[in-house]
Order: structure tokens, then C-alpha cells, then sequence
């Protein structure tokens, strides 16, 4: 999901990263406070120590954020749940499970967990506010203190929407879920109230725009754009799971597959198995021995005027694990590896025998056979 992120450091065996999004709004953070929140809340000192507390300050949001989605990833992997990390952006943070909780308590626990450690923190911060306040003054520690307090309680009541993915939708999602002992139907429904909150915020926001309301309506319009992406991804990759759940490589992949020796010419290639079965893959076999495949990059890498001469061998890709699978693969494993492959294709192998091929366009038709078939029976 970040493949720009950047990982700092483990905590508690998860592996925190940063997308360099966050930059961004890591430093519109220090800008805001060092240019408005404490000048106001602190005047008299000087543009330096202002810009030191915002500093401070953002540092302590970026905490927050940690304890807010560690608390998430605490709570899966005591029920069991793999946790890939924890990932901040310039939306916030995320706790990237691999896997959906297996019960809806589990879902309402996971979810509810973030938005109780930001409560705890507003808290724990207006305290610490309160022993730092000297008399009406509360003093550059306070306004520190006060800052991290508002972020936190502004953290949790956010997260708290009944919207998919925030965490209130989700919560959401583990009633609907328990009332129905519907996964997917809880799902499709937080989802669509997840989309539709994220279309309000975007048209707020656009409205706040029109009416003067300048970088904030802006960025109101790009979280309600989020929302919007995120619900509609979460439905789907889960209409892929389940349509992908326990079935296997060998339910899809085509046995009928063209091959060819690796001692053929590139001529016979192209002429007699490219362009005759209108192929652009090619396994090539010797005997009953996989040794790899070739395609058409392949061919085009060499002089036409030598396809006659030069041998298929000559632009083989070998066989490896990257490009081949078991029979016994499961389809979701497939659909995550063959996304990798500059082919889209996965070479299905009995030992070194080739059994059969799968491509990204067989699952992408299942799929859509899949839900077309869902839809129309759910009416």
C-alpha cells in the first residue's frame, strides 16, 4: 500500500514506517503552531522558541499516532491477527492487518481501541495542562501540553464516525456484522456510509473553498477523498477475498498450454506458436522438464534477420520460484504474486513438470463472474 515508506525503527516486534507524505503535513504542522497556536497562546517570545514548540509539539502528535494505531495492533495479535506494521501518512496512521478479525467482538475491540488510547492521552495532556498552568497563565509547558490534549480529543471523536474505514465505522461494522453473521454484507453497507460521508466532506469542503474558507476547505476535500477511496478499496478487496477463499491455482489455471523446445529457432517461434495460437507467453519445456519461458520482449530483443539463426534458448527467462507455483497454491497467494510479474502470468509446476499456466486476466474473469453472480443472486 506505501511502497515509498520509509522504515524507522520496531516497537514491540512492529515495524514502524513513514510514507514521505507525512513530511508534508509534519510541516504544516510546525508552520500552523509556530505561526498562529502559540503566538496566541504565548505572546512575547520570540519566532525561534515558537518554531522550537512547534517542533515539540508536532513530535508529540506523531507519538499519538504511534500509541493510537499500536494500541489497534496490540489488541489483533492478541487475537491472533499478523500485523504488517504501522504506517504514518499525511492522512494520519495506519495499522496494516493482513488479515480480517475472525468475529465481529474481535472487529468492535480492534477498532475501539484506537479512539480509547486517544482519550486517554486528551486526558493525560489536559492534566498535565493543568499542573503546568501558573495561575491564568499556562506557560510555554501548557500550551504544549494543550495543544497535544485538543489533537488527541480532535484524534478520537474523528475516529469515531460511524464512517468505513474509520474506526467508528468499523465499529459499525462488527454490530451489523454480529446482527447479520454477514461479513460481506456488513461490509457493503459501513462501506457505503463510509462513502457517503466522504463525499459530504468533499462537498463541504468545496463549498468552504467558494466561501473563503481557503486551505481548509481544501484539505477537507482531500480527506473526504480518502474516505471515499479507502471505503470503496476496503469492500472490494474483500469481495476479492471471499471470492478468492479456498480455492487453489489448479481451479484456474489452463492446462492446455503451448510449449516449445529450447532448440527451436526464434523463427519457428514466432511463426508456428505465437502467431498460428496467438500467444505471447511460450513455456519452454525439454521432455518433461520446465526450464523457463519466453515471450515476445524476447524475441524482439534479437535482429528479425536472425530469428532463423539464433535459438529459443537464447532469450529463455529460467524457471524460478518468482514465476512458478504449486497446484496447491492458494488463489489469494496467486493473485498477490502474479501482480509482480512483468508477464502476469505464473507457470504452474508438479516438481520441474509443467502442469499448467495462470494469468492475471483468468482471475480478473473469475472475479467478475464471481460478483456478477453475487449480484444477481442477492437480487
Amino acid at each position: 500500500m506505501f511502497k515509498n515508506a520509509v522504515q524507522l525503527f520496531e516497537i514491540f516486534g512492529f515495524k514502524l514506517r513513514v510514507d514521505p507524505s507525512w513530511l508534508l503535513i509534519a510541516a504544516l504542522i510546525v508552520w500552523s503552531l509556530s505561526t498562529s497556536y502559540f503566538p496566541e497562546a504565548v505572546p512575547g517570545e520570540t519566532r525561534t522558541l515558537y518554531t522550537v514548540l512547534g517542533i515539540i509539539a508536532m513530535l508529540g502528535m506523531f507519538l499519538s499516532l504511534i500509541l493510537h494505531e499500536l494500541s489497534h495492533s496490540l489488541v489483533a495479535r492478541s487475537y491472533g491477527l499478523k500485523v504488517g506494521g504501522i504506517t504514518l501518512f499525511i492522512f494520519g496512521g495506519v495499522a496494516e492487518l493482513e488479515e480480517e478479525p475472525h468475529d465481529p467482538k474481535s472487529e468492535f475491540r480492534i477498532a475501539v481501541a484506537g479512539p480509547l488510547m486517544s482519550l486517554f492521552l486528551a486526558a493525560l495532556f489536559y492534566g498535565l495542562t493543568r499542573l503546568a498552568a501558573d495561575g491564568t497563565e499556562i506557560g510555554l509547558t501548557g500550551a504544549v501540553f494543550g495543544y497535544l490534549a485538543l489533537i488527541n480529543l480532535v484524534l478520537a471523536v474523528f475516529n469515531l464516525i460511524p464512517a468505513f474505514p474509520l474506526d467508528g465505522g468499523r465499529m459499525l461494522r462488527a454490530v451489523i456484522w454480529q446482527m447479520t453473521r454477514d461479513l460481506l454484507r456488513a461490509t457493503r453497507i459501513s462501506s457505503r456510509i463510509g462513502s457517503a460521508f466522504g463525499l459530504f466532506l468533499m462537498l463541504t469542503g468545496a463549498f468552504a473553498m467558494f466561501s473563503g474558507g481557503g486551505i481548509g476547505g481544501f484539505w477537507q476535500i482531500l480527506i473526504g477523498f480518502f474516505i471515499l477511496n479507502a471505503s470503496n478499496g476496503s469492500y472490494q478487496n474483500l469481495l476479492i477475498k471471499s471470492a478468492l477463499r479456498g480455492k487453489t491455482a489448479q481451479n484456474l489455471m489452463s492446462s492446455r498450454v503451448h510449449t516449445i523446445d529450447p532448440g527451436a529457432s526464434i523463427a519457428e517461434l514466432v511463426d508456428d506458436v505465437m502467431l498460428r495460437q496467438g500467444v505471447s507467453f511460450v513455456p519452454v519445456v525439454s521432455g518433461e522438464r520446465l526450464l523457463g519461458y519466453v515471450d515476445t520482449a524476447g524475441a524482439q530483443s534479437i535482429d528479425r534477420s536472425e530469428w532463423g539463426m539464433r535459438r529459443v534458448a537464447d532469450i529463455l527467462v529460467p524457471a524460478s520460484p518468482e514465476n512458478t507455483a504449486a497446484p496447491a497454491t492458494p488463489l489469494d497467494q496467486v493473485f498477490k504474486r502474479i501482480g509482480l510479474m512483468p508477464r502476469r502470468k505464473l507457470m504452474i509446476v508438479e516438481g520441474q513438470r509443467l502442469v499448467g499456466v495462470i494469468s492475471l486476466s483468468d482471475l480478473v474473469h473469475h472475479l467478475a463472474l464471481e460478483q456478477e453472480i453475487g449480484t444477481s443472486l442477492r437480487g
